[in-house]
This record gives C-alpha cells, sequence and structure tokens, in this order.
C-alpha cells in the first residue's frame, strides 16, 4: 500500500470518523442509518489512519504533494 492521501484529508477522515462513530455509539441515531454511519466512520477513521484510500487508487487519484 502506497499512501495517496495528504496531510489535511487524513486529519479530516479521521476527525470526520470519530464524529460519525459517536452517532450510533452514543445513541444520537440508531437503527438501520446508525449502522451505516457507523460503517462510513470505521471506513473514513481506519483509511485516514493508515493514508490509504482504495477508492483512491482504484480512480488513479492523490491527495498527497508530490
Amino acid at each position: 500500500m502506497k499512501v495517496n492521501q495528504g496531510k489535511w484529508d487524513r486529519i479530516v477522515r479521521v476527525v470526520l470518523g470519530i464524529v460519525l462513530l459517536y452517532l450510533p455509539l452514543g445513541g444520537v441515531v440508531a437503527g438501520t442509518l446508525g449502522i451505516v454511519l457507523g460503517i462510513v466512520g470505521v471506513v473514513l477513521f481506519v483509511t485516514g489512519l493508515v493514508g490509504f484510500c482504495p477508492l483512491y487508487a482504484l480512480l488513479k487519484f492523490s491527495t498527497k504533494k508530490a
């Protein structure tokens, strides 16, 4: 895996992932929407920590400066 995310992209993903994870775990959103938000939150959080986005790789896109 080659890092394909820039610094700001990673920061935004981690913060947004934490927020989306809090919504279902904190009881703010429940049901199917809570599950979907939780899954999206996990994906954003993990890709932000790792610095690699499979969708970016598929589209041959990168936010990392050369």
